[in-house]
């Protein structure tokens, strides 16, 4: 006879980093990878004074970012043509599929939790090295 062994709650504390398709490091979440989860990823992110991603999507996934400190210019849309200056205490919305850049354009470092629908949170990230150069470096 085989026991299946339930799930179980797990606690991640994020010393470890990785680094992501978009050209950021992020602090270990919560993720498939780490604790098995099967409909979310949730991780921190620390801009340095700055750095900037690489133009992405997210083809498979919604992704839910709430500004611990800082702020951060984000370009979004098919063209990158709108932008929005997402600072401490904001929450922040981008559904599947849209094109953003974030970069942290201050001379202090800003940090973020960012949730994920995808627990595998890498594998639907698309880049778009076309539209890197619409935003100003």
């Amino acid at each position: 006879m085989t026991v299946k062994s339930k799930p179980t709650c797990r606690l991640i504390r994020p010393d470890n980093t990785y680094d992501g398709k978009q050209g950021l490091s992020y602090f270990e979440g919560i993720s498939t990878e780490t604790v098995g989860a099967k409909g979310i990823c949730m991780h921190i992110l620390t801009m340095p004074p700055g750095a900037r991603a690489k133009a992405h999507l997210h083809e498979a996934h919604e992704t839910a970012i709430y500004c611990l400190s800082g702020e951060v210019d984000t370009w979004y849309g098919d063209e990158l043509e709108n932008h929005i200056v997402v600072k401490a205490g904001d929450l922040f919305y981008i559904p599947a599929g849209v094109p953003h850049l974030p970069a942290n354009l201050s001379d202090r470092p800003s940090s973020a939790v960012i949730a994920r629908t995808d627990p595998n949170e890498q594998e639907s990230v698309v880049l778009l090295p076309e539209l890197d150069a619409r935003v100003p470096r």
